[in-house]
């Protein structure tokens, strides 16, 4: 992976995050940063993908930025459809 690749996956998976926050409704109670974080792990799995398919080149191409939003969007679905509800009660 190149500089360029570990950029691109740290602002294309930031970047999920946030937006993933603005589009899944009534999630306010997850943490921006966590969604950030998943986005930006999940980018680094679009690469390693890329390149365990063989369809990346070693410099930048669409694929790897492909599977990379692709699945940062996946992982911030499923983390905020799994995260607790907040039920307004003190534990």
């Amino acid at each position: 992976m190149t500089i360029g690749g570990l950029v691109a996956a740290v602002v294309l998976g930031a970047a999920v995050g946030v937006l993933g926050r603005v589009a899944v409704p009534g999630r306010e109670n997850m943490p921006a940063w966590l969604l950030m974080a998943v986005g930006v792990v999940a980018a680094f799995g679009g690469t390693g993908l890329v390149h365990l398919s063989s369809l990346g080149d070693g410099g930048w191409n669409l694929w790897e930025a492909l599977f990379q939003i692709g699945l940062s969007v996946v992982a911030v679905v499923l983390v905020a459809a799994f995260w607790p509800k907040r039920t307004g009660r003190d534990p």
